[in-house]
């Protein structure tokens, strides 16, 4: 057989596209792709369901706020306690912390001074008595022999006037001594009141000067909760507001106070205000020192209450979807929030009374779309 022959029984190969046919088929299959997603994604536009949310209707309620601050209980009186005389410390029988009753020897001082001035004006007082017996008798005689004619006026006048100075000595001399005897007591150091010691600044042994500070006690009686309050918090108080005292340890024990005290003048380091509560029949559970949280409530408000939840932003600015009550379409409107509280966000302009706002599912929510109420709550 020939070459010819064999060739010729050969199947011929498919004829092949130009390259602009093939890149021209291309593009329109990439349409065709293109359209045919866009229009499965407008079909599903205009199928997507509505967004379950819930909702409450907007109403005007009275809100007042609460403020909470921590504080500490102190005494209401405390009495800074000191020698009235000066001396070595040699005895010193109390400790901070320590509870003494009115009249506990709190400590002594060195009495060898006060008991050398006790001698020596009781020393004067005897040579005082001595000179006034003296005079005393001097001015009897004269007055007897006056009478009788055998003494001058003048001699009478004199022993008159020795009897006077002496009688002034023996009185200064009495003063003296009750004075010498006043100092010696003064160099025992008792408690004028019943309470508790807050501090101590001697030792036995160290010089204190007369009224230097020894002890400070807290006298016991009805306690105060001191808190520092900021300046704008002050004048938002409505005047004499009843405060509830808590104990921070133990919730349980509170009791409800009265102001008692505001400081005149603003701390300049912190810019607060010390505030004194007293507490009326101060409960045993609040000792001196215990950490207490106070709470006030401030002048009522009228304002919107919603759930934490309601709230969402709209240009970097507080706001809440509106529901439309025909279209049951939602869009945002912007809010100015008065306050934060426990769970809740109340609301003092940008809504009407009557309009519908989403309170959850708003996280789901995008302008103009549609919802169903899942509930409303009035």
């Amino acid at each position: 057989m020939s070459r010819n022959a064999t060739s010729s029984a050969l199947p011929s190969s498919p004829p092949r596209l130009p390259r602009r046919s093939k890149t021209v088929l291309l593009l329109a299959c990439a349409g065709a792709a293109l359209s045919t997603s866009g229009c499965q994604k407008q079909r599903a536009a205009e199928t997507k369901l509505p967004v379950l949310v819930t909702t409450q209707t907007v109403a005007l309620a009275d809100y007042a706020p609460r403020t909470s601050l921590t504080g500490v209980i102190a005494a209401r009186t405390l009495n800074n306690l000191s020698f009235r005389v000066g001396g070595r410390v040699a005895e010193r029988m109390v400790d901070v912390g320590q509870h003494v009753d009115q009249g506990t020897v709190l400590a002594r001082i060195d009495p060898q001074e006060q008991q050398s001035d006790l001698r020596s004006a009781q020393a004067d007082l005897d040579a005082a008595q001595a000179q006034l017996t003296q005079a005393a008798a001097t001015y009897q005689r004269q007055k007897t022999l006056l009478s009788q004619g055998f003494t001058t006026r003048r001699d009478f006048d004199t022993a008159n006037q020795t009897l006077k100075v002496a009688q002034g000595s023996v009185d200064a001399a009495q003063s003296a001594l009750s004075n010498a005897n006043e100092n010696l007591s003064y160099t025992e150091l008792k408690a004028g009141a019943a309470g508790v010691i807050t501090a101590r600044q001697v030792e036995a042994g160290q010089v204190v000067q007369a009224a230097q500070t020894v002890f400070t006690i807290a006298e016991d009686g009805d306690r105060d909760a001191v808190f520092n309050v900021q300046e704008t918090l002050v004048a938002q108080t409505p005047p004499s507001p009843a405060v509830t005292i808590t104990l921070l340890g133990d919730p349980q024990v509170r009791a409800v106070g009265k102001v008692r005290e505001i400081s005149p003048a603003v701390d300049t380091a912190s810019g607060s205000i010390r505030v004194k509560i007293g507490i009326p029949d101060t409960p045993a559970g609040m000792p001196l020192g215990a950490a207490v949280i106070g709470t006030v409530s401030a002048r009522s408000v009228k304002a919107i209450l919603l759930p934490w939840q309601a709230l969402t932003s709209t240009a970097g600015k507080p706001a809440v979807w509106i529901v439309d009550p025909s279209s049951k379409a939602v869009s945002t409107a912007p809010v100015e929030v008065l306050a934060f509280d426990s769970g809740v966000v109340v609301v003092d302009k940008g809504l009407r009374e009557g309009q519908s706002v989403v309170t959850a599912g708003g996280q789901l929510l995008s302008p103009g779309q549609t919802i169903e109420v899942a509930g409303a709550s009035q």
